[in-house]
């Protein structure tokens, strides 16, 4: 025979076991709330960083403006790249007039 906390051969429970399952549920309920009310506290938190630092905190807005932030920082680092090109022609240019001009066969 089962006892008062088992399932009955017809499948129904007890009023012992249908507590607990309330329970449990109940507390996987407030968990979820306190999860939720967390997640919104963040989100609110982001979206006023967000106003303050970029003027929005419209998502679509945002994302434009960190593609136009990463256009001009690839613009901006190949700018620096060519201006580091440059710097080493030129002073490769300058060692190799410098070595011309003191080699003992340009006397």
């Amino acid at each position: 025979m089962a006892t008062s906390k088992e399932v009955a051969p017809s499948g129904e429970q007890s009023i012992e076991k249908l507590q607990e399952r309330f329970q449990q549920l109940n507390k996987r309920k407030i968990q979820a709330e306190t999860n939720l009310e967390h997640a919104r506290t963040q989100l609110e938190a982001l979206q006023a960083e967000a106003r303050e630092k970029y003027g929005t905190d419209d998502l679509a807005a945002l994302r434009e403006k960190l593609a136009q932030m990463k256009a001009e920082n690839e613009a901006k680092r190949a700018s620096y790249q060519e201006q580091l090109d440059k710097i080493e022609a030129d002073l490769a240019s300058v060692e190799h007039k410098f070595a011309a001009e003191s080699s003992p066969s340009s006397n």
